[in-house]
C-alpha cells in the first residue's frame, strides 16, 4: 500500500465527534451532515489499515453532498485516535473490528436515528464484519480493494515483497522500535506492535479475522452474517487480486455478494491500485461506489439471503 497524503481534505471543515467504544475508549472522527436531500442511506467510511480518516475526506464531502449523512473515523492507535505514545500502544488488530467498527455503527445508528446503515470499507475496512455482533445492523457493505491479504493469492513478485515486509521487516522494527514502521515500508502509517505482527500473521495464513477467532481473541460472527456484500477491486491492484478477494469472501459463505473487477481505462484513468479509489483525482470512480452504496449492483444468484 502506497502512503495515503490528506492534503487533498485541508479545506473540508466536517463535524468532529467523539465515539465511545465497549472498553471505555474513545476514538475520533468527522460527521459529514446530509445536503440536499437528507433521506439517503447513512454510510460509514471504514478505513483501510494505516490510513487516516482525513484521506477520505473529499469522498465523505461527496456522499454528503448527495444525500448521505457521513461518518469517517479513525481505529484505536492510528491518526487522531491514538492516545500517548505509539511505541506504549497495546493494540490488537482485532480490536478495530470487535470494538472499534462496532462503536462507530452504533454513533452513526444513535446519530441518524437509521434502523441500518452502509458500511463503505476500505481494505482492512470491510474484511472484520464477522467480529461484530452487531453486524445485523449494516444494510449491505461495499468493500474497495477489500480481501483477505492472503500471500497465497497475490502475484508471486508482490508477494515475495509483502512477505519480506510484513514477516520479517515489521516484527524486527517492533522489537527495535516498540511499533510497527510501516511508513518505512510504504505501508501507510506507522502502526501499534501487535497491529502489525497480527496483520502478517493474518495474511500469510489467510482467512483475515478468521485468525482472531482461532487465536481466542475474539467472538465468531462469520456464518451468521448474512449482509450482502460487493466487492470492488482494480485489474491493477497487487494486493486485492481475484485470489485473495475469493479467500475473503469463503469466510461468509451466508452472504449475497458480487465482485466486480474493474479496468483503470474504463473509466478514463491510467491507474487504481489499492489506494487511489477515494483521491480526488480518481472521482470518476465515484459514481459506481454508489450505486454499490445504494444497492444497485446485481448480486451473485448462488448466494440467496436466507
Amino acid at each position: 500500500m502506497t502512503e495515503a497524503r490528506t492534503s487533498e481534505s485541508a479545506t473540508l471543515r466536517p463535524e468532529p465527534v467523539e465515539l465511545a467504544c465497549a472498553d471505555r475508549l474513545r476514538l475520533q472522527g468527522h460527521f459529514f451532515a446530509a445536503r440536499g436531500d437528507a433521506s439517503a442511506v447513512p454510510v460509514l467510511i471504514a478505513p483501510a489499515t494505516g490510513v487516516r480518516q482525513q484521506f477520505y475526506w473529499r469522498f465523505a464531502d461527496w456522499l454528503a453532498s448527495q444525500g448521505h449523512p457521513t461518518l469517517v473515523f479513525d481505529y484505536r492507535g492510528i491518526g487522531l485516535s491514538l492516545v500517548g505514545r505509539l511505541a506504549d500502544s497495546r493494540v490488537r488488530l482485532d480490536d478495530w473490528g470487535r470494538l472499534d467498527q462496532v462503536a462507530a455503527l452504533q454513533w452513526l445508528q444513535s446519530r441518524t436515528g437509521a434502523a441500518k446503515v452502509v458500511l463503505v470499507g476500505h481494505s482492512a475496512g470491510a474484511q472484520m464484519i464477522g467480529l461484530l455482533p452487531n453486524h445485523a445492523s449494516i444494510a449491505r457493505v461495499v468493500g474497495v480493494a477489500a480481501s483477505s491479504g492472503w500471500f497465497g493469492g497475490m502475484r508471486f513478485a508482490f508477494a515475495l515483497k509483502a512477505r519480506f515486509g510484513l514477516r520479517l521487516m515489521v516484527p524486527l522494527g517492533t522489537l527495535l522500535r516498540g511499533y510497527a514502521p510501516t511508513a518505512w515500508l510504504g505501508l501507510g502509517e506507522n502502526l501499534p506492535a501487535q497491529v502489525g505482527r497480527q496483520w502478517g500473521q493474518w495474511c500469510a495464513a489467510g482467512g483475515y479475522a478468521t485468525n482472531a477467532v482461532r487465536a481466542g481473541q475474539a467472538d465468531d460472527f462469520h456464518a451468521h452474517v448474512r449482509t450482502p456484500i460487493v466487492v470492488l477491486h482494480a485489474a491493477d491492484d497487487d494486493i486485492a487480486t481475484s485470489a485473495t478477494v475469493r479467500d475473503l469472501l469463503r469466510t461468509l459463505p451466508a452472504s449475497p455478494r458480487a465482485t466486480l473487477r474493474i479496468e483503470p481505462s474504463d473509466h478514463g484513468l491510467r491507474g487504481i491500485g489499492h489506494v487511489d479509489w477515494f483521491r480526488q483525482s480518481h472521482q470518476a470512480l465515484w459514481p459506481l461506489l454508489r450505486r454499490a452504496v445504494l444497492g444497485e449492483i446485481a448480486l451473485d444468484p448462488a448466494v440467496t439471503p436466507a
